[in-house]
């Protein structure tokens, strides 16, 4: 939409208060505060969202892998087998012997419900999610036959445990007596403290070398199962398909789908939700764009029709009018934009700036799994967005200017 030099004179003019006008102004001021604050508002909760599942996904992808080959009975003593089958698979990577198993650690006279995680030496120290949260203490400290392990930040705080203290791992597993099996009751020293960031894991796991999580459960050389990556997450399905009827007699195999579902599934309705919901935001500012272009008009016709009568074209009154609201829709889309950036850049300093000024515990990592909250923009999303919201600003321009442009001068001048 080109305009000549008297188009943008006059769509200027109009984009400005005059005399009399101030209450049309205050309501394209206000459609392009409400079109900034429904921008921002959109691509704040989608970068969340994203982000929130992002995190999520990595943190329990780089700790469970791809997809898990588990025995049916809690074993597989054939494991040296069934991961050098899933090694030989096109577009897998690695194929880890890992062991989890639930059982309750105490210390202090505290007790709680703990994830003992047995895992191999190279892996404890060259796992992803692990590197670089360690918060006290190494890894490096864990060995073979040492009785060290590596504890989560919250549950050394619910025990009240810290680097060097004794604490019990209780198994059930433990020896058969005439008055029945006695609880196998084993001390480990904590050598290092994590913090991976979801609260669950950070809450339950206990990380210790393979051997010493064989012979604490009693597995012999067996293992709980065998952690698999992929090239590609959202085809793990496809790729480990050859393997399950390789291992359907010992086990299955469960992909990091079947493992969360419910869990992600929830965060792609609730996103598709948030968006539906937010986009009103936006519908309803340009409702006021349209309303202040109406108004501009009904002020106007008296300059329209001497515009008409002095030569002006329809289609230049229509260009008129459709810039004033579409530069509404712009200024208020751009600073949507900017608002969102800073909103995201600072994200953190604000929850916690509202958490002190409430009181309010807004993002307890109980209840929403992560310490902090994420984002993650999308630039597809974003640029969904900003075409939605010129888009609707500019398609309430065309009533209002169809209506400028077909102004009679003659009706209009009649009593001038």
């Amino acid at each position: 939409m080109i305009l000549n030099r008297y188009e943008r004179m006059i769509a200027k003019r109009y984009l400005l208060p005059g005399r009399g006008e101030a209450f049309i102004f205050l309501v394209a001021s206000i459609s392009l505060v409400a079109v900034a604050l429904g921008v921002a508002a959109l691509i704040v909760v989608m970068s969340v969202m994203n982000g929130f599942r992002a995190e999520l996904f990595d943190k329990i992808v780089g700790l469970n892998g791809h997809a898990v080959v588990q025995g049916y009975d809690g074993k597989l003593p054939d494991w040296q087998r069934i991961a050098t089958e899933a090694r030989k698979l096109p577009g897998v990577t690695s194929a880890t012997p890992l062991i989890e198993q639930p059982l309750m650690a105490t210390y202090g006279g505290r007790v709680e419900a703990v994830l003992v995680r047995g895992m191999t030496i190279p892996d404890i120290r060259r796992n992803p999610v692990m590197q670089g949260k360690v918060v006290r203490g190494s890894l490096n400290a864990l060995a073979p036959g040492s009785d060290r392990v590596a504890i989560g930040a919250r549950l050394a705080e619910q025990l009240g445990a810290d680097l060097g203290s004794q604490i019990s791992l209780i198994s059930p597993q433990g020896q058969t007596t005439p008055f029945g099996t006695v609880p196998r009751i084993v001390s480990y020293q904590v050598a290092a403290i994590f913090e991976v960031g979801v609260y669950d894991y950070d809450k339950a796991f206990v990380v210790m070398p393979m051997p010493d999580a064989q012979t604490l459960l009693m597995l012999g050389d067996a293992v709980g199962m065998i952690e698999v990556q992929t090239v590609d997450a959202d085809r793990v399905g496809e790729i480990l398909a050859p393997l399950k009827d390789k291992v359907a007699l010992v086990g299955q195999v469960r992909d990091w789908r079947d493992l969360n579902s419910s869990l992600f599934e929830a965060l792609a309705v609730e996103r598709v939700t948030m968006f539906i919901v937010l986009s009103l935001i936006i519908l309803v500012a340009v409702f006021n764009i349209l309303s202040s272009l109406i108004m501009l008009v009904r002020a106007k016709r008296r300059d329209i029709a001497i515009l008409r009568t002095m030569g002006a074209s329809r289609a230049a009154l229509m260009k008129i009018f459709m810039t004033v609201g579409t530069v509404i829709g712009v200024l208020g889309t751009g600073t949507g934009i900017v608002l969102a950036a800073v909103f995201l850049f600072y994200r953190q300093a604000v929850v916690n700036f509202v958490q002190l000024i409430t009181g309010q515990n807004l993002w307890d990592p109980s209840i929403r799994f992560l310490t902090e909250l994420p984002a993650k923009s999308d630039p597809v999303e974003v640029t969904a967005i900003i075409v939605m919201a010129l888009g609707f600003s500019f398609l309430s321009t065309l009533y209002p200017a169809w209506k400028a442009a077909s102004t009679d001068p003659v009706e209009v001048l009649r009593y001038e």
